[in-house]
């Protein structure tokens, strides 16, 4: 029996036969493929999303103990470094939309880490303020995230280091710059900050 797969793939490599074994139709697939390689090991953002997948995956088992999530994680460093932001500031920080802001404020809220107090100055805004609590976790979790970097870079120089982080500047620089000629914001909604 000639599978229509077979048949197709015989005639996209250019022959005008159509393969009737499953040896040769796998040989075809192989070629198939083969004519279109972009292997996943020499993808660079491939790279990336996999190493901050599994930094962000060993931060979440060192920071759960201490009742954060892993969402409330990047709101809580922007507040740590400026308490009292607005709603929308913190969107803007994180990266996110402001939905998913406000549900994460919510759910910190109720955990009793921050409070919300209408702006004195302008009443449509929203600041957010850590409480006592949410202002202690941050001597606990803090050096849990630097060790998951120390970590991350072990065995390398801190020349190496640095310069990673300057190689990832750049990158960072040249796709803004490149979203920016195809009249895109460069600023994408984060779902993964260290």
């Amino acid at each position: 029996m000639i599978h229509r797969y077979q048949c197709r793939a015989g005639k996209q490599m250019g022959t005008d036969t159509c393969a009737t074994d499953p040896e040769q139709a796998s040989g075809i697939q192989a070629a198939e493929k083969a004519s279109v390689t972009f292997p996943l090991e020499t993808s660079v953002g491939y790279q990336l999303r996999t190493t901050n997948r599994l930094m962000q995956r060993l931060l979440q088992t060192k920071i759960e103990p201490y009742g954060i999530t892993l969402g409330m994680w990047y709101f809580l460093r922007a507040l740590w470094e400026e308490d009292g932001l607005t709603q929308r500031e913190l969107s803007q920080r994180i990266g996110t939309m402001e939905p998913t802001t406000l549900t994460a404020i919510a759910g910190m809220e109720r955990g009793g880490l921050v409070t919300r107090k209408r702006n004195q100055q302008d009443r449509r805004k929203i600041n957010v303020f850590l409480t006592q609590r949410g202002r202690d976790l941050a001597t606990e979790s803090i050096p849990l995230a630097i060790k998951v970097v120390e970590t991350s870079v072990k065995g390398f120089s801190q020349r190496e280091v640095d310069l990673l982080l300057a190689l990832l500047v750049v990158m960072q620089n040249n796709i803004t710059a490149a979203l920016s000629s195809e009249g895109v914001d460069g600023e994408v909604e984060s779902e993964e900050t260290l």
